[in-house]
C-alpha cells in the first residue's frame, strides 16, 4: 500500500504549535532599500547648509579673484576678466610677502604659547581638589564663552594709555614711565597685546581637552612609573605624551588653522596698525579688498592665504594621518 507523503511545512519565528503562523500576525520583513539609504537621508540638510554656507561663497571668491571689481565696476555692474593677474601682482609684490611671514610667525608664536600654557593648565586641573577644579574651570569657561569683540574691547581697556590699568599697575610697581606709555604706538607693543588677547582666550580649549584626555590615563600607570623612580617630567615624557600623542597632534592642528586665520583680535586691537605693520593675511585681504574697494585683489588675496594654510598643513595632516593608521 502507498504511503502519500504530506508536504513539510517550514516553521516561522513567532509560529505556534505545528509550524502556524497566529492569526493576525506577518512575519517581520528586513530592512529594504528605504531604510539603509535613511541615513544618508538625514545627512542631506547638513549637506546643503554646508554648499550653500562654505563651498559657494568660496566659488564666488575664487571667480571674483580673476576679475578687476572696483566701486566703479560694482556700480555699473561691469564685469572685467583680468585672468591671473591680481594673482602675479601679489605674488612679485615685497609687502605680500612681508605679511605671509608675519603671519606665520606670529601663528608659531601663539600656537607654542597656547599648547604649553594649555597643557600645564589641565595637568593642574587634574590635581586640584573638586572645589579649587571647580573654581578654575568656571573662570575658563567664562574666558573661553566671552565673544571676540568683548575680548577686545576688554583688553583695549586695560592697555589704555591714560586709563589703563596694566600702566597704573606698572607705575605702582616703579616703573614711572610706563605711567602714560601707547601700547599702540609701535609694532612690537602691539603684537604683545595681540598675542596675549589670543592665548588668554584659547588657553580653555587646550585647557579642558587636556584634562579630559587625562582622565582616559589609567592610575596604574603613574603608580608604576612613580615605583620606578620617575618624577614630574619623566611621568609626562614616559606616561602622559605617548598616551595623549593623538591629543597633542589634533589639537595643535586646531590652532594652527584657528590662529593663521584669526581676523577679529587683529583687527579690532589697532586696525592692522601702527603703519600697517600688525597686519595678517586675512586683515591684509579685507583692508585690501573692503577698505581700498580693491575687491578682486582681496579676493586674490583671500585664496593665496587659503592655499598657503593647505601647503603648512599639509605635512602635519600626514603626520596625524600615520599616528592614526598606529592606533
Amino acid at each position: 500500500m502507498a504511503v502519500q507523503s504530506e508536504p513539510v511545512r517550514a516553521k516561522t519565528p513567532g509560529a505556534g504549535v505545528g509550524g502556524d503562523v497566529p492569526k493576525g500576525s506577518r512575519p517581520s520583513a528586513g530592512p529594504g532599500p528605504l531604510s539603509r539609504s535613511t541615513p544618508y537621508l538625514l545627512l542631506l540638510p547638513a549637506i546643503a547648509a554646508t554648499l550653500a554656507l562654505l563651498l559657494w561663497p568660496l566659488v564666488e571668491t575664487v571667480i571674483l579673484s580673476f576679475q578687476n571689481l572696483n566701486k566703479r565696476q560694482l556700480i555699473l555692474h561691469e564685469t572685467q576678466w583680468t585672468g591671473f593677474k591680481n594673482y602675479t601682482d601679489q605674488l612679485s609684490s615685497s609687502e605680500f610677502w612681508h605679511t605671509a611671514g608675519r603671519s606665520v610667525a606670529f601663528t608659531v608664536i601663539n600656537v607654542v604659547l597656547v599648547m604649553v600654557i594649555g597643557t600645564l593648565v589641565g595637568l593642574l586641573l587634574n590635581r586640584l581638589g573638586k572645589k579649587m577644579r571647580l573654581a578654575l574651570q568656571i573662570s575658563l569657561m567664562l574666558a573661553w564663552a566671552m565673544p571676540f569683540v568683548a575680548q577686545t574691547t576688554v583688553f583695549t581697556w586695560l592697555f589704555d594709555s591714560r586709563y589703563g590699568v596694566v600702566n597704573w599697575f606698572l607705575d605702582k610697581l616703579g616703573w614711572h614711565s610706563m605711567a602714560d606709555y601707547n601700547w599702540y604706538s609701535s609694532q612690537y607693543s602691539t603684537f604683545f597685546v595681540i598675542i596675549l588677547l589670543i592665548v588668554w582666550g584659547s588657553i580653555p580649549f587646550v585647557a579642558f581637552n587636556m584634562y579630559g584626555a587625562l582622565t582616559t590615563i589609567p592610575n596604574e600607570l603613574y603608580e608604576a612609573a612613580r615605583l620606578d623612580g620617575a618624577g614630574s617630567w619623566k611621568i609626562f615624557t614616559s606616561v602622559i605624551y605617548p598616551n595623549l600623542k593623538p591629543f597633542f597632534l589634533g589639537t595643535t592642528f586646531l590652532e594652527v588653522i584657528w590662529i593663521f586665520k584669526c581676523f577679529t583680535q587683529v583687527y579690532a586691537i589697532n586696525d592692522g596698525g601702527p603703519q600697517r605693520l600688525t597686519e595678517t593675511l586675512p586683515v591684509y585681504a579685507f583692508i585690501e579688498g573692503v577698505g581700498n574697494q580693491h575687491y578682486g585683489v582681496g579676493s586674490a588675496i583671500a585664496v593665496l592665504t587659503i592655499l598657503m594654510l593647505s601647503v603648512l598643513m599639509g605635512y602635519y595632516f600626514r603626520i596625524i594621518i600615520k599616528q592614526e593608521d598606529e592606533l
